[in-house]
């Protein structure tokens, strides 16, 4: 069962749910909690119990349902670091939570506080939302042959729309110029290019902000050599998982840094960084990175006054030299530990730093909601054939492709073999080391033959007759005559 623990309760007061997380996250949780109920932040919270504790029960998400009652119960939840164990069969308490509460965007400011915290890049000031519910991060994994491992990622349009439109909204409501997005769409042009394709089509609808492309790769690079180039950055899963540290290593430390999971109803506000086992319980772990996630909660329930409040005796403390040991420097006065650091911006509610701008959170429109709506099925989207993917570790590849080749129907024939993506049969010598899977693509024997669902039945029958070790079948279809797959290399 969940307790119930309140921080100055009045009538307006905000429920929320908190859990205190593992390794260092009870620490840094009590510090954070204490300098809120000093704020005189009115809030109910809710405490909840997650992660080790319950995986080592056989919870294999960490989630026990009375936590996800807690949860449901009051919208919000601010976490502290969680350990998933290492190892099969345990899920990531955190992807777990994003998707079953819908938290599809990640949002991740990533600012320099140079000259006090060192930093490269003194005018760094971005931020970073990050699509959360799919990509590689959908989790959709097989092991398909000895040699072979497979991983989807899972681009939708509407999820992909959903993102862009909360960039653009978010730039809005915070007075932010630019909109940046970053991806791969060079070669991965299908899922990439629907993503890119969404970003250009969501863009046209806010002529007031700014907007550019960059491949990720560039794109990650300038994060650590330019950050000034960019304002708000909108990517996919990974990609967003990724430099999001970059921002936060170039800003300083990734110590510093909160992140917020938002959703339509629910949302969920974190530090980026890990539980830290190494150093739970000697005191001195820095809580600015929870601290400043529930800076980003307060905002999202509109306590605006709290938040600009916390968030300048934070400044203050840090410009004050007050330190913990993470980020002691040069300029450093004093090096604290974890209840010291608290203590010190509790004694600076009030006051603003001379030098950092002050913080100044305002009042708007409400929270962005955001709801994934798929479009009208307008295209035609027409059946021309299938890709069938085979085990064998044979030499001889001709071989593969003769036996693969009497598979054929009255509709659909061989027409090629790629191995990691490169044509391999027929007429093709390559020098690269082939695995024991491969891709064998079956098309109408006719140009414009008509492919149905039993023909490709018909193929899977032939192959079980004739032993064929096949390990998947994909589909290929073409949308308003367009392919919707893509070709292989040397093809």
């Amino acid at each position: 069962m969940s307790s119930i623990v309140q921080l100055n309760k009045k009538p307006q007061a905000k429920p929320i749910t908190v859990a205190y997380g593992d390794g260092i996250g009870p620490e840094i949780m009590e510090a954070t909690l204490k300098i809120l109920a000093e704020a005189r932040v009115p809030l109910n919270i809710e405490t909840i119990e997650v992660g080790q504790k319950f995986y080592e029960k056989g919870v294999t998400t960490g989630i026990p349902e009375a936590a996800w009652e807690s949860i449901r119960r009051t919208g919000i939840l601010l976490k502290a670091p969680i350990t998933t164990p290492q190892g099969g069969g345990y899920k990531s308490l955190n992807v777990t939570m994003r998707k079953a509460l819908g938290l599809y965007a990640n949002v991740r400011p990533c600012v320099s506080f140079h000259p006090y915290i060192k930093s490269m890049h003194a005018n760094m000031n971005m931020v970073i939302i990050r699509e959360n519910e799919e990509d590689l991060y959908a989790g959709i994994e097989y092991r398909q042959t000895q040699d072979a491992f497979q991983s989807i990622k899972l681009i939708t349009r509407s999820g992909s729309e959903r993102i862009m439109r909360y960039a653009f909204e978010y730039a809005v409501a915070n007075g932010r110029k630019k909109v940046t997005c970053m991806s791969k769409d060079n070669i991965m042009k299908l899922t990439d290019g629907a993503f890119h394709d969404m970003f250009t089509m969501v863009a046209k609808e806010y002529p007031q902000i700014e907007h550019d492309h960059y491949i990720i790769d560039i794109g990650s690079a300038r994060i650590a050599s330019k950050p000034h180039l960019f304002d708000v950055i909108v990517t996919e899963n990974l990609f967003g998982d990724i430099i999001s540290d970059i921002a936060a290593e170039v800003s300083g430390s990734v110590g510093l840094a909160g992140s917020a999971n938002i959703g339509a109803k629910f949302a969920m506000f974190e530090a980026i960084h890990g539980s830290a086992p190494d150093i739970a319980g000697r005191g001195i772990a820095n809580p600015s990175g929870l601290l400043h996630g529930a800076i980003m909660m307060l905002v999202h329930l509109g306590l605006h006054e709290e938040a600009t409040t916390i968030h300048n005796a934070w400044l203050k403390t840090i410009e004050d030299g007050i330190h913990t040991g993470d980020i002691f420097n040069d300029m450093s006065k004093q090096k604290v530990g974890t209840n010291e650091f608290a203590a010190a911006v509790i004694a600076r509610l009030g006051e603003e730093p001379s030098l950092y701008r002050p913080a100044k959170y305002k009042p708007t429109k409400g929270s962005i909601e955001i709801h994934a709506v798929m479009a009208d099925e307008t295209e035609k989207r027409e059946l021309v054939g299938a890709d069938f993917f085979i085990h064998w570790r044979g030499e001889n590849i001709n071989e593969l492709g003769t036996a693969l080749q009497t598979l054929s129907t009255d509709a659909l024939e061989l027409k090629l073999l790629s191995c990691k993506g490169l044509k391999v049969w027929p007429n093709v010598t390559t020098e690269m080391d082939v695995t024991d899977r491969y891709r064998a693509r079956y098309m109408p024997k006719k140009d414009g033959g008509v492919v149905t669902h039993l023909d490709i039945a018909q193929l899977l029958m032939h192959a079980a007759e004739k032993n064929i070790d096949f390990l998947k079948v994909e589909t290929l279809f073409t949308f308003d005559g367009k392919a919707g797959f893509s070709g292989a290399a040397g093809a």
